[in-house]
């Protein structure tokens, strides 16, 4: 079975976008100023993510039948931003690097807009790459900056069905997956007509600061300052988008890959080790050189006692396994998924303080993106179960693959039915051209290949360096 679904990306449409304008708070809000913790303000979260959800026009669920979206979803931000009033604000930069928000009251923006084209038009499955993004999802000039600029960018485009689009960028040394949903669950509930949101926001970043005097106890290769000898990071020209679809048929064909004293691992597991060894394949990077893979961790609930229901910050790490990438190449596919188990479990509350105290110490520094591939499971994050009255999403979740600071280098995996009603995970992956072809041909073979499934896998010969 062949994973990979192509989108709709042909689709051409037309977006005709109001001039776009900032949504303040409905009441007065404190002015003061609130200092993000020293997990927010690393480098590599000082970028804006994107996240689009779909929905149809559905007059069982729409507010009122012929409700305008855009109005009522306009009236909901100003009074989420009553109580999430930071993000109304903008962020200063002071002394060492450190973030804060200065809540200013000045608001989020906001654009309306309206398509000449139908959900239907957009295919029966909805996913990244998605056609047109950068006019659903509008990069209002000036917006963008991580200081001094709008924390949110939220653009609502009716769809000719009566359908509707709701993007949205965030500052990502906000929230993370997790406090951007409570966000979006709070607006959801204000538009369909709460006075307050069912969890309220607790701020409480302090917890997340690094101690006095900082002490590194952890080992933390995920930061490791590693020199870009021969131009591996993905170049950014000749880019090629495409999505991959794991159901319960392709996750069994690679669980045939699995030794016997693995079989108990989760399916973020195997999907990691899998994607990382065929994405490593098709980069030809040197063999004796280290690859890296980063996986997201929530650490919320690794804290004792756990941090506060409501919380909306950054509450996660970036554990990372590194190896060379002949050995991730050579060996089954029992390697790496023993080095991702190993590099999840490393994540504890002393690991998460650990980091805030390396933060410190060395001036915020971006993660590792030399051979590097992170990934991210949102599949429990909940962005498809949002509702401002019109029912769950079609799709919702990030709006592309390979975003941050240096595109090319995340995955997300995001939940999703396919046309055959099938629940599984589909996983945007950004690749240059040459190495889609092999990433496809690697994992088509995995999937496809009957020749002794616990790893001598015929195909992982080393690949000469291109470079």
């Amino acid at each position: 079975m062949d994973p990979i679904k192509q989108s709709s990306s042909q689709l051409v449409f037309t977006v005709t976008r109001q001039k776009a304008e900032l949504i303040a708070p409905a009441k007065p809000t404190p002015r003061e100023t609130k200092f993000l913790s020293d997990i927010d303000d690393q480098e590599g979260l000082r970028f804006q993510i994107p996240v689009i959800n779909f929905y149809r026009n559905d007059s069982d669920y729409s507010t009122g039948g012929n409700h305008d979206p855009v109005k009522i979803i306009k009236k909901a931000i100003a009074e989420t931003l009553v109580f999430y009033y930071p993000f109304a604000g903008r962020l200063r930069e002071g002394n060492g690097r450190k973030l804060m928000v200065d809540c200013t009251g000045e608001g989020v923006m906001f654009v309306e807009a309206d398509a000449d084209v139908t959900l239907e038009q957009f295919g029966d499955e909805l996913q990244p790459p998605f056609p047109c993004l950068e006019e659903l999802l509008y990069d209002v000039p000036g917006s963008a900056g991580v200081l001094n600029c709008p924390l949110l960018l939220i653009q609502v485009t009716r769809l000719k069905c009566g359908g509707f689009i709701f993007a949205l960028r965030l500052n990502h040394t906000m929230s993370d997956a997790a406090g951007l949903v409570q966000f979006m669950t709070a607006v959801g509930e204000m538009a369909r007509g709460a006075s307050v949101p069912s969890t309220l926001p607790v701020w409480c970043r302090e917890l997340l600061n690094s101690r006095d005097p900082p002490r590194v106890t952890c080992t933390h290769h995920e930061y490791d300052e590693v020199p870009d000898t021969k131009g591996t990071i993905i170049p950014l020209d000749d880019m090629v988008h495409k999505s991959f679809f794991f159901g319960p048929s392709e996750v069994s064909a690679l669980r045939r890959f699995i030794p016997p004293h693995l079989r108990k691992s989760s399916t973020f597991e195997l999907l990691t080790s899998v994607l990382w060894r065929c994405r490593t394949i098709s980069l030809k990077p040197d063999p004796e050189e280290e690859v890296r893979v980063l996986c997201i961790v929530n650490a919320r609930s690794k804290f004792n006692p756990p941090l506060p229901n409501g919380f909306y910050g950054n509450a996660f790490a970036f554990p990372v396994a590194v190896t060379t990438a002949a050995k991730l190449c050579k060996n089954p596919l029992g390697y790496a998924l023993e080095l991702v188990k190993k590099a999840k479990s490393d994540v504890t509350e002393e690991y998460m303080k650990s980091v805030a105290d390396l933060m410190v110490r060395k001036g915020r520094p971006h993660f590792t993106v030399v051979r590097t591939y992170l990934v991210s499971d949102v599949t429990r994050a909940g962005f498809g179960e949002v509702d401002f009255g019109w029912g769950k999403a079609v799709y919702g979740g990030p709006a592309k693959g390979g975003v941050g600071a240096i595109p090319g280098v995340a995955s997300f995996y995001i939940p999703f039915k396919n046309k055959n009603g099938e629940n599984g995970i589909v996983v945007p992956v950004c690749l240059p051209a040459f190495a889609m072809e092999i990433f496809v041909r690697e994992l088509n073979g995995m999937l496809k290949g009957n020749d002794d499934p616990l790893g001598k896998y015929t195909n992982y010969a080393i690949i000469k360096p291109a470079l």
